[in-house]
C-alpha cells in the first residue's frame, strides 16, 4: 500500500506601503500611514510593512537628540496602535525605541496591541549616513509568527550581509524575510540592491519582501521600486519607481521546501557558531493561517525605466519634495538661454506645474541676440512667465564706482563676475519680495571645478542639477525632447558651444577641457578616488588631469557654500564629499 503525502501550503496577502513621509511631520506622517492601512483593510491584506524610519521620516538626524522629538515619537506610534484594534491586520512599522538609548525599530503591531520589536543590527555608517552618532545596534533576531507563518523582520543593511541576523532567522526556521528600508537612489543602486537581495533568497531558499520609501528629503531621493523575491530569487511583483502607492500580492509558502532539503548551506554548523546568535525567540502575533478566498488583486504594471528616464524623475521628484515640504508654491530661476538652465526650467514646470515657475533674463553687454530668443522661445514653450531685467545700467553704476580702485588694471574675472553677482542679488530681491525659492542651475562638472560665481549663479536656495555631469545634461535634454515630439527646449540651445557670456567671445572651453574629455576624468576622481597616476594611465593627458584636479583640490571654499542639490550619483558634493577646506594636500602633484 502506497501512502499518498498532500502537498501543503500556507498563504499569506502581503501590502508594500511605499510611502513619502516627510521628516519630523509626525501629525502628517500618522494620517498617511492610516491612509494606507485602510487601504490595505480593504485589500484584506494580512500583513502591512511600511519603510524604514516611515513614522519619523528618514533621515531624522539631530531631530532625535532632542527628548521632546522622542517621546512624541513614541506617542505617535501608541495613537497608531489604537486605530488597528479590532482590526484583522498585522502591521510592521518602522519608528524608534528607546531604551537606556535609541534603536532603529520595525514595531509589529496587531489588534490594538505591539507585539514585538526588531532593533536594527547593522548601522548603516558610511558616506553621508551616521547612525552610529544616534542609535544603538540591536542585538536580537526574533522571528515573528503571523498568520501561521515564521516571518523574519529586518531593517536595511541587515540584510545585505551574507552572514547576519537574516542568517540567524533562516537557520532558525524563517518561512519569510521582510526587510524594510529607505535606500536612497543613485545610478546603479536598483540593480545593485536586487542582486544583493537576489543572493539572499537563493541562499537562504526562502521569499523576501522588500519595501522601501519613496520621495525626496533635502539631498536624497528615495526611489521605491519595493519587490517580492520567491525563494528561487525570481521576482513576483515590484513597485513603480518615484512613486507612492500599495504593492499587494498573495504570497504562497511551502511548508517543505525541496531546496531547503538539498541544500548543504543551511545544514553547515559552522555558519551557525560563527554567528553566535543561534536562537531566535518565536514571538506569536496570530496563529490563525490567512482566510481565503479573498477579493482579487487588480494586476499591478510594471514597466523598467531607461537610465535618463530614471534620472530626470529623481530630479523632479526632488525639486517637488523640497519645494512642496518646504512650504514653498513658486520657484525663480535665472534663464540664461543656455542648456543648464532650460534643463532646470523644464525640471520644475514638469515637477511644479507652469503656473508655479517664474522665469528671468538678465541681459547684460554681452548677453547675445540668440541667447534672448532662446530664453524666450524657452519661455513660451514651457508657458511660464518670463520677466526680462536688463542689468546694464547696474554694471556701469558698478563700473563706474569702482572705476578708481581698479585704475591701473585690466578687465578680468572681477569684472566678469560683477555681472553674475548682480543677478544673484536681482533674484535674491524677487524671492525676498514674493516668497518664491531660487532654483540655481549649476551642473557638477561647474562645482567640481568652481567655474561658479560665489554670490552670482550660486545663489539661491536649491540646486536642481548639482550633481548632473554637464554631457548627461546635454542627454537628458535630447531625451526630454524626444519624450515632447518637438523641440520643447530649442534645439539652438543644444546646439551653440556652452558660454556664461561675461565677456565678449567667450566659451567654456576658454578655462575647462572639453566636457567629454573633463566628465570622465572628474567621475574617476571626484566619484572613483582615483589617483592622478591611476587616470594619465588610463589614457588622458597628463597636463589635462593636472590641471582638473587642481581645480577641484582648490575649489572646496566654494562648494561648501553652494545650496543643497539632489543626489544622483554614488558620490555627490554634500554629505557624500567631505574635505577640508584648509587642505595642503595635493595629490602627490
Amino acid at each position: 500500500m502506497m501512502i499518498k503525502f498532500k502537498k501543503m501550503a500556507k498563504k499569506l496577502r502581503i501590502g508594500l506601503a511605499q510611502i513619502n513621509p516627510t521628516v519630523g511631520d509626525l501629525e502628517g506622517n500618522l494620517r498617511k500611514h492610516l491612509f494606507f492601512l485602510e487601504e490595505a483593510l480593504h485589500k484584506k491584506v494580512d500583513l502591512l510593512c511600511f519603510p524604514e524610519l516611515s513614522l519619523t521620516g528618514y533621515p531624522p538626524e539631530d531631530l532625535l537628540l532632542k527628548p521632546s522629538f522622542i517621546r512624541h515619537t513614541l506617542q505617535t506610534l501608541k495613537e497608531f496602535a489604537q486605530y488597528t484594534k479590532g482590526k484583522d491586520i498585522t502591521i510592521v512599522l518602522g519608528s524608534i525605541d528607546f531604551n537606556e538609548g535609541i534603536y532603529n525599530t520595525a514595531w509589529v503591531i496587531n489588534k490594538g496591541e505591539i507585539k514585538g520589536v526588531y532593533h536594527k543590527v547593522f548601522l548603516s555608517n558610511y558616506g553621508g549616513f551616521e547612525e552610529e552618532r544616534y542609535f544603538k545596534e540591536g542585538d536580537l533576531c526574533p522571528l515573528f509568527l503571523i498568520k501561521g507563518i515564521k516571518v523574519g523582520i529586518s531593517i536595511g543593511e541587515d540584510l545585505y550581509y551574507p552572514i547576519g541576523p537574516v542568517t540567524t532567522q533562516i537557520l532558525n526556521g524563517a518561512e519569510l524575510i521582510v526587510n524594510v528600508d529607505a535606500s536612497p537612489y543613485y545610478i546603479g543602486k536598483k540593480e545593485f540592491r536586487e542582486k544583493i537581495f537576489f543572493a539572499r533568497a537563493q541562499e537562504g531558499k526562502v521569499p523576501i519582501a522588500y519595501i522601501n520609501m519613496v520621495g525626496g528629503q533635502d539631498e536624497l531621493v528615495f526611489d521605491g521600486n519595493s519587490f517580492v523575491f520567491d525563494e528561487k530569487g525570481e521576482v513576483i511583483i515590484r513597485g513603480k519607481p518615484f512613486e507612492e502607492e500599495l504593492t499587494v500580492v498573495d504570497l504562497v509558502i511551502k511548508e517543505i521546501s525541496t531546496g531547503k532539503l538539498l541544500d548543504p548551506w543551511l545544514k553547515k554548523n559552522k555558519i551557525r557558531e560563527t554567528l553566535n546568535l543561534v536562537k531566535s525567540d518565536l514571538i506569536v502575533v496570530d496563529e490563525d493561517k490567512a482566510s481565503y478566498p479573498k477579493p482579487p488583486i487588480e494586476p499591478m504594471q510594471y514597466s523598467p525605466l531607461s537610465l535618463l528616464e530614471e534620472v530626470y524623475k529623481a530630479l523632479l521628484t526632488g525639486t517637488r519634495d523640497y519645494v512642496k515640504k518646504n512650504g514653498f508654491e513658486k520657484v525663480l530661476i535665472g534663464l540664461s538661454g543656455g542648456i543648464d538652465s532650460s534643463l532646470v526650467a523644464t525640471v520644475a514646470v514638469d515637477a511644479l506645474g507652469k503656473e508655479n515657475v517664474i522665469g528671468v533674463m538678465m541681459p547684460s553687454r554681452y548677453t547675445s541676440q540668440r541667447s534672448l530668443e532662446d530664453a524666450s522661445q524657452l519661455a513660451r514653450n514651457l508657458g511660464i512667465e518670463l520677466k526680462v531685467i536688463p542689468i546694464e545700467p547696474i554694471y556701469k553704476a558698478y563700473l563706474d564706482t569702482l572705476s578708481p580702485h581698479f585704475k591701473g588694471t585690466e578687465f578680468g574675472t572681477a569684472e566678469e563676475n560683477i555681472q553674475a553677482r548682480i543677478r544673484g542679488n536681482l533674484l535674491m530681491a524677487l524671492s525676498n519680495k514674493f516668497g518664491w525659492l531660487v532654483l540655481t542651475t549649476g551642473n557638477k562638472s561647474e562645482m567640481a571645478c568652481g567655474y561658479a560665481t560665489l554670490y552670482g549663479d550660486m545663489a539661491g536656495g536649491f540646486a536642481v542639477i548639482k550633481d548632473v555631469p554637464k554631457t548627461m545634461v546635454y542627454e537628458l535634454v535630447k531625451w526630454r525632447n524626444k519624450v515632447a515630439g518637438y523641440d520643447l527646449i530649442p534645439r539652438s540651445v543644444i546646439e551653440k558651444p556652452p558660454s556664461a557670456e561675461l565677456k565678449p567671445d567667450q566659451k567654456d572651453t576658454d578655462v575647462l577641457p572639453p566636457y567629454d574629455i573633463l566628465d570622465p576624468i572628474l567621475k574617476l576622481y571626484v566619484e572613483e578616488n582615483a589617483s592622478f597616476e591611476e587616470i594619465v594611465s588610463l589614457g588622458f593627458d597628463e597636463e589635462t588631469v593636472k590641471r582638473v584636479i587642481q581645480m577641484v583640490d582648490k575649489n572646496e571654499y566654494k562648494r561648501r557654500q553652494a545650496p543643497p542639490g539632489i543626489r544622483i550619483t554614488q558620490r555627490s558634493f554634500g554629505r557624500d564629499w567631505r574635505l577640508p577646506i584648509t587642505n595642503k594636500y595635493r595629490n602627490g602633484l
